[in-house]
C-alpha cells in the first residue's frame, strides 16, 4: 500500500530530493544571468563614463555583486541539503549575514533613515551571535 509509513516516507524523501535539484537548475540559471548583468552594467557605465566610471556607479555594481553571492550561499544551501539531507543552519546564517550586509554596503542615507540602519545594526548583531553559538556548537560535536 502506498499509504504505509515506509512508502509515503520514501515518496516523500524522493520529492524533496525531486524539487531539491530544480531549485539548483533555477539558481544556476539566475546566477549565469545575473553574472552577465553584471558584466554588460560594468562594460555599459565604463564605456559611457570611463573618468568618473567608479563615482557614479560603485554602489550599482557592489549591490550586483553581492546578489550573485547570495545567490552561490543559497545554492550552495540546496547543494548541501542534497548531500546530507539536513538543513545546516550555519550555512543559512552565513547567507543571511551577507545579504543584510549587502543591505548595509548599499544603504542610501538620503532615502532611509538612521533608524532602518540601528535595524540592520541589530539584525546583524542578532545573526552574528547566532552563527557564534551554533559555530561552537558543532565545534563540540565534531
Amino acid at each position: 500500500m502506498w499509504f504505509r509509513d515506509d512508502n509515503f516516507m520514501s515518496g516523500i524523501h524522493w520529492m524533496e530530493g525531486f524539487f531539491s535539484k530544480i531549485l539548483s537548475l533555477v539558481m544556476i540559471f539566475i546566477i549565469i544571468v545575473s553574472v552577465g548583468d553584471l558584466i554588460l552594467v560594468v562594460a555599459k557605465d565604463f564605456l559611457d563614463t570611463p573618468d568618473i566610471f567608479l563615482d557614479k556607479t560603485l554602489f550599482k555594481i557592489f549591490g550586483l555583486f553581492l546578489d550573485i553571492l547570495i545567490a552561490l550561499e543559497v545554492l550552495e544551501n540546496i547543494t548541501a541539503y542534497l548531500r546530507k539531507h539536513v538543513v545546516q543552519v550555519e550555512l543559512v546564517i552565513v547567507t543571511s549575514l551577507v545579504a543584510v550586509a549587502r543591505k548595509i554596503i548599499i544603504f542610501d542615507f538620503s532615502k532611509l533613515k538612521g533608524l532602518d540602519l540601528i535595524g540592520l545594526g541589530l539584525a546583524i548583531f542578532a545573526l552574528s551571535i547566532s552563527y557564534w553559538i551554533v559555530r561552537n556548537l558543532n565545534r563540540k560535536i565534531d
